[in-house]
């Protein structure tokens, strides 16, 4: 395997999808295994008003930090109000969910490892 080459990616080139499981949730990969990161994947997620993104755990850890926006993450049973400049550290298996219930526009980045990632809906 080669070495890495440097990468950087524009705003205006990541496109964001919108997730199917999450009412009012966008993503967009930053920077991933194409880009030639070998170890961890960048993204970015949008948490438009209202959005909700239901109880659940990752098989990954993920490491996220607040853009823009105040919204409500629940981690375990514990709600806490996270905004701009805020950073969350999401061990794997933790029960988590998202709230946006304010006026603006919620952003975050997560860094993820690459590997696996099974999601499972708690109900």
């Amino acid at each position: 395997m080669s070495d890495p080459t440097p990468t950087i990616t524009r705003d205006s080139e990541v496109d964001y999808e919108v997730v199917e499981a999450a009412d009012g949730l966008g993503r967009g990969v930053l920077i991933d295994e194409t880009d030639g990161a070998p170890n961890v994947a960048m993204r970015r997620f949008i948490l438009e008003p209202d959005a909700t993104v239901p109880l659940h755990t990752n098989a990954v850890e993920h490491v996220q930090y607040v853009l823009a926006g105040e919204y409500t993450v629940t981690l375990d049973d514990e709600e806490r109000t996270v905004s701009h400049g805020d950073s969350l550290f999401i061990p794997a298996g933790t029960e988590h969910a998202y709230h946006n219930d304010g006026p603006e526009r919620g952003a975050f980045i997560c860094v993820v490892p690459h590997g696996d990632d099974e999601i499972e809906l708690v109900e």
